[in-house]
């Protein structure tokens, strides 16, 4: 397959522009009604109406027609936690009774039950689940999902996961782009309990020397009990000066001001972001910082959602991501965070959509190659069901995607 097509008989509605959509900006998309696209080598060439994209002469084009139905951007999951062993339904219960996700993590579960795990699995096992889950993606219109580490905790096992998600990137016909983030700082090991400072000098001494050549990202769990804000710093900086680009968990179990953090090291994202200060939100708008946001565990976890109306009319760019895990999230529904976020964070459909693509591209520093259907960029694009977007909320937390494109060739298709 060539990657040339010409998608014809289009409602399209793209967010425009090469990097995030911010503040008022989020809520504008740019519509063509009954109009093509022509993509050549998985490239978008044209787009409008008929008469800008007329039948192509390319060689062995596929047309295909979308009968009038609305056509997006490829959906961008711009934080999962994709890689791991094991599952943990016995700690959701625990949580249904009353336990708090940190009061479990204390006690040796949580992140430490996935740690055991994914040390007794190998890479076959770990590339073989994780692809289960990138169907499932494809099917909901991801055209690009980000994939950390973190269930390592250890340099052996942090690098394995690593090239578990380089061999998935490496799937004849994969699905969709995978985008790596090392987060080796996701929790502090059992064996450094009580010793954090010793962990943090093996993350910077050891590790980040191994990995900096494996991931776009560092990330780190800056919380309270956790990773705190002196030595996420320290560890931010290292990683910073490896080459790395930054992410945070951010604000998520208490207001500890993770967000102004990601602001003051000049992050790419900060996430999650339940607690987030009134400051926070203020530095990280000034800085240009992506604010993403996960409804779903917040759903989940039976947390308060994230302000996104807060972020949207300071003027910051908000991103939206499901946090597929297999703890405080076990859901990677991107039906289900779009109800979310329309009926509980009281976002707009236009603006979820934003989040969920060219604001979600920016988070993974790629609003310059997808994210928008426009000339110059790669071919990821969704058909829905439906001739208007607004049934995507509508639909409450079932899938509208009919038919998934990625670099231009069709990797799911419900005809």
């Amino acid at each position: 397959m060539n990657g040339n097509l010409l998608l014809k008989n289009a409602n399209i509605f793209t967010p425009l522009g090469s990097s995030a959509r911010r503040g008022e900006e989020m809520g504008l998309l740019q519509k063509y009604e009954n109009a093509s696209i022509l993509i050549k080598d998985g490239v978008i060439l044209q787009i409008g109406n008929h008469s800008v994209c007329p039948e192509s002469s390319l060689k062995d084009i596929c047309v295909i027609d979308a009968g009038g139905r609305a056509v997006l951007p490829g959906f961008v999951d711009s934080h999962t936690h994709l890689i791991f062993g094991g599952y943990r339904p016995d700690e959701f219960g625990w949580r249904l009774k009353g336990e708090s996700y940190m009061s479990i993590m204390e006690r040796g579960g949580g992140i430490q039950s996935t740690v055991n795990a994914t040390h007794l699995s190998s890479i076959d096992e770990l590339v073989s689940k994780a692809q289960w889950f990138i169907d499932r993606m494809s099917e909901m219109g991801v055209t690009t999902v980000e994939a950390k580490s973190g269930y390592g905790l250890n340099t052996s096992d942090e690098i394995k996961m690593l090239d578990a998600i380089a061999e998935l990137s490496a799937v004849p016909g994969q699905k969709l782009n995978i985008i790596s983030t090392f987060l080796g700082a996701h929790a502090v090991p059992c064996e450094y309990k009580g010793r954090t400072a010793e962990y943090v000098d093996l993350i910077i001494k050891e590790m980040l020397p191994k990995v900096a050549s494996k991931a776009r990202f560092f990330d780190i769990f800056t919380e309270k009990n956790v990773f705190e804000i002196d030595d996420s710093r320290r560890l931010l900086t290292a990683a910073r000066e490896a080459g790395m680009q930054l992410k945070l968990h951010a604000d998520e179990i208490v207001s500890l001001g993770g967000a102004e953090l990601a602001a003051e090291v000049g992050a790419v994202s900060a996430d999650h972001l339940l607690h987030v200060s009134e400051q926070g939100i203020e530095r990280m708008a000034e800085k240009g910082v992506v604010a993403t946001l996960l409804p779903l565990t917040a759903f989940a976890l039976r947390e308060p959602y994230a302000p996104a109306r807060k972020f949207i009319e300071s003027g910051a760019a908000v991103a939206l991501a499901t946090d597929l895990n297999p703890g405080s999230c076990f859901s990677g529904s991107i039906p289900l965070t779009i109800a979310l976020a329309c009926i509980y964070m009281k976002m707009s459909i236009e603006e979820t959509i934003t989040a969920l693509t060219l604001n979600g591209a920016a988070a993974l520093g790629m609003a310059d190659e997808i994210g928008s259907l426009e000339p110059g960029k790669r071919a990821d694009i969704i058909i829905l069901e439906f001739p208007e977007i607004s049934m995507l909320p509508y639909y409450v937390g079932m899938n509208c995607v009919r038919t998934t494109i990625h670099d231009g060739i069709i990797v799911n298709d419900k005809i």
